[in-house]
C-alpha cells in the first residue's frame, strides 16, 4: 500500500491520508461544478421560450439573470466562510437543495415575481457549490493550487457544453417548463449525493513536494478580516476587476462586433470545420476558456502565479488590440477572438490560487470568495460599453479593454510580485 500523502494532525503525530484522496476530492468538485454550469450558461436557451408563452418583454425576463448574477457572486464570501467554519459538506448539500429547488420553481413560474425569487434562490446555491469546490480545491492541493483551482474552475463550463444540445432538445421536443422541472431535480439530486463524500483535510494537512508553498507561501492563515487590512489583497482585487472588466468588455459585445464587420454569417473553413464567423467565434469560446483555466494555473506552479498572470494578462491586451486591427477579415476573427478566449479565463484559476499562496489555507474558502465578489464589481462596468461605443466606436471599447489588461499585466510584476515577497519575508 502506497503512503500516499503526508500530514501533521494537531497533536503533532504524522497522519497518513489515503494515496488519490484529494483527487477524488477534486474529481467531486469538478463534477458538482458541471451540474450547476448550466444555471448561468444555458439560461439563454429558455429566454425565448419564457416570452413566447407570456410575452413579458425580454429585458424583464434576464433582470432573473442578473438577480441570479449578484447572488451567485457577492454571496461566496459568507458560504465560504460556512465552509472553512463547518466543512464542505453541510454547505454543498443545502446548496444542491436550492438549486434543484430553484429550476422547479422556474418549471412552474407564472408570474415575474416567481421567477425572480427563483433566480436569488439559484444564485444562492450556484454560490455555495461554487465558492465550496474551488476553496475545497485550494486546501487539498497546496503545492498544485493552480492546477486545482484551474480544474475546478473548469468544470463550471464543461457542464453546460455536454448538456446545451440536450436542454435544447428537450425544450422543442417537450418543452420548456419540462426541461427546467427535470434537468433541476436531476443537477439538484447530483450535487446533493456528492455532496456527502466531500471533506476537508485534517489540521496540519501538508504534502511533502509542496513545490508551490516553498516559493512565497503563506507561514501564517488570514481571516477575512485580516486579509483586507492588507494592501496585497486590494492591488490584487483591482487587478480581477480590471482583467473581469477587460475581457468582458471585449467578449460580451463580439456579436454586434461581427455584425459591424458584416462578417458574422461568413463562412469559415478551419481544420476541416466551416461555420459562419460568429458562429464559430462562439462555439470556441467555451473551449479555449475551459482549457485555459487549468493550463495557466499549471504553468503558475512551476513558474510562479505572477509571472504567468504577466505573460496571459499580456496576450489578452495584445489579442484585443489585434482583433480591433485585423478583425475585419473572417478567419482573423474566428482566430483572434480564440486567442482572446484563451488568455482570459484563467483568472479564474489564478487569483484563487495566489490568494490561497498568499493568505493560507484554513480560510482559503472565504478568502477566495471574498475576492471573487471583483468579478460582481467587474459585471457593473460592463455596460459602459455601450457608452463608449456610442462616443467612441468600437476602437474606443476595444483600446479600453486592452489597456486595462496590460496596465494588470504591469502591476503583477512591478507591483504584486516585489509586494507578495515582503510580505514572506520574516
Amino acid at each position: 500500500m502506497s503512503l500516499g500523502e503526508l500530514g501533521m494532525t494537531g497533536t503533532g503525530a504524522l497522519a497518513l491520508a489515503p494515496s488519490g484522496k484529494r483527487w477524488v476530492q477534486l474529481l467531486i468538485g469538478i463534477v458538482c461544478m458541471s451540474m450547476i454550469a448550466n444555471l448561468q450558461y444555458g439560461w439563454t436557451l429558455f429566454v425565448n421560450p419564457i416570452h413566447d408563452k407570456f410575452h413579458w418583454s425580454k429585458a424583464e425576463i434576464q433582470v432573473a439573470f442578473t438577480i441570479f448574477v449578484v447572488t451567485e457572486t457577492w454571496l461566496v464570501p459568507i458560504e465560504g466562510y460556512l465552509v472553512d467554519r463547518f466543512g464542505p459538506r453541510p454547505v454543498t448539500l443545502l446548496g444542491g437543495l436550492l438549486v434543484g429547488i430553484s429550476w422547479v420553481l422556474n418549471s412552474r413560474a407564472d408570474s415575474l415575481t416567481l421567477l425572480y425569487v427563483s433566480a436569488a434562490i439559484g444564485g444562492t446555491g450556484a454560490g455555495a457549490v461554487y465558492g465550496t469546490c474551488v476553496g475545497n480545491a485550494l486546501k487539498w492541493f497546496p503545492d498544485r493550487r493552480g492546477l486545482a483551482a484551474g480544474l475546478t474552475a473548469m468544470g463550471f463550463g464543461a457542464g453546460s457544453a455536454l448538456t446545451v444540445i440536450p436542454i435544447a432538445t428537450m425544450i422543442k421536443a417537450q418543452g420548456y417548463e419540462a426541461t427546467f422541472l427535470k434537468f433541476g431535480i436531476v443537477q439538484g439530486a447530483v450535487v446533493f449525493l456528492l455532496a456527502w463524500f466531500l471533506s476537508r483535510p485534517s489540521p496540519g494537512y501538508a504534502v511533502p513536494t509542496a513545490r508551490q508553498q516553498a516559493q512565497w507561501a503563506s507561514r501564517r492563515d488570514y481571516t477575512p478580516a485580516q486579509m483586507i487590512t492588507t494592501p496585497v489583497f486590494w492591488v490584487m482585487y483591482l487587478m480581477f476587476v480590471m482583467m473581469a472588466a477587460g475581457g468582458l468588455m471585449a467578449t460580451a459585445q463580439l456579436g454586434p462586433i461581427a455584425k459591424d464587420f458584416r462578417i458574422a454569417d461568413v463562412p469559415v473553413s478551419l481544420v476541416g470545420i466551416t461555420l459562419p464567423a460568429l458562429t464559430f467565434a462562439l462555439s470556441i469560446d467555451r473551449v479555449l476558456n475551459g482549457i485555459t483555466r487549468p493550463f495557466f494555473g499549471w504553468v503558475s506552479d512551476r513558474i510562479g502565479r505572477e509571472n504567468t498572470m504577466f505573460i496571459a494578462f499580456f496576450i489578452e491586451g495584445v489579442g484585443i488590440i489585434a482583433l480591433s486591427q485585423f478583425g475585419q477579415s473572417p478567419v482573423a476573427f474566428v482566430i483572434l477572438s480564440g486567442m482572446v478566449f484563451f488568455a482570459w479565463g484563467e483568472i479564474y484559476s489564478l487569483f484563487p490560487a495566489t490568494c490561497g499562496d498568499t493568505y493560507g489555507s484554513r480560510y482559503a474558502a472565504a478568502n477566495a470568495g471574498l475576492l471573487y465578489t471583483a468579478k460582481g464589481t467587474a459585471a457593473l462596468l460592463v455596460p459602459l460599453t455601450s457608452v463608449l461605443a456610442a462616443h467612441g466606436g468600437w476602437g474606443a471599447v476595444f483600446i479600453t479593454a486592452s489597456v486595462l489588461n496590460l496596465v494588470a499585466a504591469g502591476l503583477a510584476l512591478l507591483l504584486l510580485k516585489p509586494m507578495r515577497r515582503r510580505m514572506q519575508v520574516p
